[in-house]
C-alpha cells in the first residue's frame, strides 16, 4: 500500500504572504501547483492519499484530492487526526469546512482523544509511515511541524516532492540548501 500512497505536509497560512486569503494571487497559484503534482500522483498510479487535516495545505490537499476522485477512478482519501479536539479552538467556518471534509473522506483515523504534547507529531509520522511519497510546501525552516515531517520522511527514505510556497520551485530534501543559500542572496541583494 506504502507504493501507491502520498501524504501531505506544510506550513499553516500565517506562514504565508497571504495569511488566511484564499482569494490572493499567490494562494490561488500555489494551490495550482499542488493540484498539477497530485494529478501528476495519480497518473503514475499513486492513488491513495493521506492529510493531517491541519489549516492551510493540509485542507487545502485534501479538498484537491476530493475532488480528483470525481475524474479518476480509485483515488482514496484518509484524514489521520491527531486528536478529537483538533478544530476545537478554530473558527465556526473553519470548523464547518473541517468537518464537511472528513465527511467525504474513504477513512478518518483518530489517534488521540484529547491533545497531547506529542499528538501532532504522532499524526505526522503516521503520514509519513503509510506512504511512500511525500509533498511538502515547505519553506526550509529549520523547525516546525513541516520541517519535523519532511526530515522524518527523509530519514524514512520517502520520495520527497518540496513546493516552496513563494517561488513555487519545485525541489528535492537535498536542494533545500541551495534555496536558502539563494534566498540569502536575494534578501542581501535587495
Amino acid at each position: 500500500m506504502k507504493k501507491i500512497s502520498c501524504a501531505f505536509t506544510g506550513h499553516r497560512p500565517v506562514r504565508f504572504k497571504f495569511g488566511y486569503d484564499e482569494k490572493d494571487e499567490g494562494c490561488i497559484k500555489l494551490k495550482s501547483v499542488i493540484t498539477d503534482w497530485i494529478e501528476v500522483f495519480i497518473k503514475n498510479g499513486i492513488t491513495n492519499f493521506y492529510s493531517g487535516f491541519a489549516l492551510g495545505v493540509d485542507t487545502w490537499a485534501a479538498e484537491i484530492v476530493l475532488e480528483m476522485k470525481k475524474e479518476y477512478e480509485g483515488v482514496k482519501l484518509t484524514a489521520v487526526i491527531p486528536c478529537e479536539t483538533q478544530a476545537h479552538n478554530w473558527s465556526i467556518d473553519q470548523q464547518e469546512r473541517y468537518y464537511n471534509l472528513q465527511g467525504l473522506c474513504d477513512d478518518v483515523i483518530i489517534l488521540n482523544t484529547k491533545y497531547t504534547r506529542t499528538c501532532m507529531h504522532e499524526r505526522n509520522r503516521y503520514l509519513v509511515n503509510h506512504a511512500g511519497y511525500l509533498i511538502a510546501v515547505y519553506d526550509g525552516a529549520d523547525k516546525g511541524g513541516t520541517a519535523y515531517t519532511v526530515k522524518y520522511a527523509k530519514e524514512k527514505e520517502r520520495k520527497i516532492t518540496i513546493i516552496h510556497p513563494e517561488s513555487l520551485e519545485i525541489i528535492s530534501f537535498e536542494n533545500m540548501e541551495t534555496l536558502k543559500n539563494r534566498a540569502q542572496i536575494r534578501l542581501m541583494n535587495s
